[in-house]
């Protein structure tokens, strides 16, 4: 079968793409025809050994992904051959075919696709733990959602309007500004891109409380990081809640005075650590999106596909940070 693998820490560029034995489920595992992968900021980072889990080498990257159940191993009782799945990996989804354990599967509802399917698990899922464990969220607040026109951000627009929420959406430009707003934004804000200086961070900073208003944002969503995250938090409401997701720009240092003067939450979301530890409330997670999907409150925007063979691309897209919603790697079509 064919993989497209890293064997030394590099860019996108570095991957290649492998002709490898095919797997065999063990006691308890379920070997599935990947048919398309979601590519997630964490592939990025993993490549170039800058994410908390460092796979060995030479692995394919790859941590969401939807096929069908090609063969199971002993003891597998939950799945047959030909069950449509999806699941969340880890890595490993840039190959034809994969081993996973079949705790970790959930099904296909009928009518939706592969490329939808594979679309769903780790931005959907990141955002309802965030926005509904952590971030307690509810109808009339005032969601503030950073990197608002990305795979993760734009669920979180979704999901915030869904659940009652006025949505204010932050991107860099009048195209990612228009994607948030097709996605059901109320308002929108656009900032520079770069490291901001201090007077930046101060225009920034009103920008966000005139879309935010004078009580502020009760939740802000942040998938940014770096210079923009201190700006946000200042347009906090009281008591609000300051949901920390990712880093793209660069891991920012907060002051802490504004946590007081605000009485508000700094919250981390670790979305695969919550699956592991709690996989009961994450399966119910995944019905709820389901259920979302189906009632058309939700609807993963695949911005572009690639093959196998162009994964590389796929992930150099969001590395460079000019994808817009999902971006998903077609398999054995």
């Amino acid at each position: 079968m064919k993989a497209l693998r890293t064997h030394a820490v590099g860019g996108p560029e570095t991957l290649t793409l492998d002709e490898i034995d095919s797997p065999v489920p063990s006691k308890g595992q379920v070997l599935v025809a990947v048919k398309a992968c979601a590519i997630n900021f964490p592939d990025t980072l993993m490549i170039r050994d800058l994410y908390q889990f460092k796979p060995e080498r030479p692995y394919a990257p790859g941590g969401e992904i939807a096929g069908v159940v090609e063969a199971v191993g002993e003891g597998v009782t939950r799945w047959k051959i030909g069950d449509k799945v999806l699941c969340g990996t880890g890595n490993g989804g840039l190959a034809e075919k994969i081993v996973v354990d079949q705790g970790r599967l959930f099904a296909i509802p009928d009518g939706v696709s592969f490329e939808t399917a594979s679309a769903i698990l780790m931005t959907y899922g990141t955002n309802i733990h965030g926005l509904k464990d952590r971030g307690h969220i509810k109808a009339g607040d005032t969601l503030l959602v950073l990197g608002a026109a990305g795979g993760v951000g734009i669920a979180a627009v979704e999901l915030g309007k869904a659940w009652g929420a006025r949505v204010i959406a932050a991107v860099s430009s009048e195209e990612k500004a228009a994607t948030a707003r097709e996605a059901g934004a109320d308002d929108v804000v656009i900032y520079p891109t770069g490291a901001l200086d201090k007077g930046q961070q101060r225009a920034l900073t009103d920008a966000f409380k005139a879309a935010c208003g004078p009580d502020g944002a009760n939740l802000i969503y942040d998938v940014v990081g770096g210079d923009y995250s201190e700006p946000a938090l200042r347009a906090i409401a009281w008591e609000g809640r300051f949901l920390v997701v990712g880093f793209p720009a660069g891991i920012a240092k907060m002051p802490l005075n504004l946590t007081l003067l605000k009485s508000c939450d700094i919250c981390g979301v670790f979305w695969g650590a919550f699956t592991a530890r709690e996989p009961e409330k994450n399966a119910a997670h995944i019905a709820e999106l389901f259920a979302l999907l189906k009632a058309g409150k939700i609807a993963p925007r695949i911005s572009q596909t690639f093959p196998l063979e162009r994964g590389g691309e796929a992930i150099k897209l969001l590395e460079d940070r000019k994808a817009l919603g999902k971006v998903v790697v077609t398999i054995g079509a």
